[in-house]
């Protein structure tokens, strides 16, 4: 779990979480989107819990961007 604690991994969720904000959207509004609790949602952009690339592509549908814009940020 190591991956999780890296520069790389904290970019990536900052983007998500910059992407999410320049939506109007928040942790709750995000969950309801993608059929999860807003705890799920506040885990990952904590670092609490480590995203997968399968929920990384869903939780960038559900914002309206698109994946891999925001792994060129890395």
């Amino acid at each position: 779990m190591k991956s999780i604690h890296t520069e790389r991994y904290a970019t990536l969720l900052a983007a998500l979480i910059e992407c999410r904000k320049a939506q109007g959207l928040n942790q709750t509004e995000l969950a309801e989107r993608v059929g999860r609790p807003q705890s799920y949602i506040s885990k990952i952009e904590n670092a609490e819990r480590r995203l997968d690339v399968i929920e990384f592509v869903e939780l960038c549908e559900a914002i309206g961007v698109e994946a891999s814009e925001l792994l060129r940020k890395l």
